[in-house]
């Protein structure tokens, strides 16, 4: 059972929306946390967030300045940290595509500094975040964030025999983060016309709360290597379209550079090393510092079929349009719920 109590974390890309839940939840569950520590670049969105937590009623929390891509202040923050939660990343696909080295330096370098620092200063462990579309990635933002997995899973490899442990956790679209797609057609729907690339687009979808819970999951449960994948529902873009803009114009404007139609979290390459374990998937390392066989037995793992994999668009789960504008409601918009009386 994981415990955070008396415990040193920190979370690169704190400031993000994945970041602040994550921070709302630890000091909720945990509130005898030592030190919370918030790392990122942005000096406005940490003011801004440390405006939420005074220092007289949370003495655990800190704010750090800092770049994944600077090896030296990452291991300055690392020091003294039990846990790292590396959500930092340049995610926005079309801006990847067209910045590509700034990708590169910071998914892919700042991943190994990440990895460096954290054997440098012995932290116990270290959940890397990972995206639906580093699976058959066809575009840079994919291609560099599956780097970035690569290297965390290999990480267990090079520790010697520190008992650390690096893990990963890839999961889809995340309700309601920045730069999603909800928040952008809530925006655009007061303009009258939500911009739709293809009809036949779909997504995974999962909540802030259940992205949080798949990395305390990782770091209650993981042995080293493994890459976690919810069970989650996809759905189709113009059923978010309809959700949120019923009477609005849903203009047909053509696919972005580097956008797939549909995301896939598990590869039909990937089925020979993936396990059915209840709520979620896994992916295992194929040179573990463990023996797979222990894995199976503790958590009664079922391998998937020879050619399985898992995709958006072949989904068995699906969130239908009134499901859509309740979890707006409830994980969103608060307000949405007027738009529809």
């Amino acid at each position: 059972m994981l415990d955070l109590t008396n415990k040193n974390i920190l979370i690169t890309g704190g400031t993000g929306s994945l970041g602040k839940a994550l921070v709302r939840r630890i000091l909720a569950q945990w509130p005898g946390i030592t030190r919370l520590v918030v790392f990122s670049r942005d000096e406005q969105k940490q003011f801004e967030m440390a405006q939420d937590y005074p220092e007289h009623r949370f003495p655990q929390m800190r704010f750090f300045i800092g770049d994944v891509r600077d090896p030296e202040r990452l291991k300055r923050a690392f020091k003294d940290i039990d846990y790292v939660i590396h959500a930092a990343a340049m995610k926005h696909v079309p801006i990847a595509e067209y910045n590509p080295m700034e990708c590169v330096k910071t998914n892919i370098n700042g991943a190994e500094n990440v990895i460096n620092a954290a054997i440098d200063t012995d932290v116990k462990h270290v959940v890397a975040l990972s995206t639906d579309k580093a699976a058959a990635p066809i575009n840079l933002y994919g291609a560099t964030k599956l780097a970035s997995d690569k290297l965390f899973v290999a990480a267990n490899n090079i520790k010697g025999n520190n008992p650390m442990k690096f893990s990963v956790v890839r999961y889809g679209n995340v309700m309601g983060s920045n730069g999603s797609v909800i928040p952008f057609f809530l925006k655009k729907r007061k303009e009258g016309v939500l911009p739709i690339t293809v009809e036949s687009m779909t997504r995974f979808n999962i909540s802030l709360d259940g992205g949080v819970d798949m990395i305390l999951h990782a770091l209650s449960t993981a042995w080293g290597g493994e890459i976690f994948v919810p069970k989650i529902p996809s759905y189709k873009i113009t059923d978010i379209a309809h959700a949120i803009g019923p009477d609005c114009e849903h203009r047909i404007v053509g696919i972005r550079p580097g956008e797939k139609i549909h995301e896939e979290m598990i590869t039909s390459s990937d089925s020979f090393f993936s396990y059915d374990l209840g709520k979620y998937y896994v992916i295992l390392p194929q040179s573990p510092s463990w023996k797979t066989q222990d894995f199976i037995d503790h958590f009664k793992a079922k391998k998937v079929k020879e050619g399985f994999r898992y995709n958006s668009g072949e989904n068995t789960e699906w969130i239908s349009v009134e499901e859509i504008r309740d979890l707006i409601r409830e994980h969103v918009d608060q307000n949405f719920q007027t738009l529809f009386v």
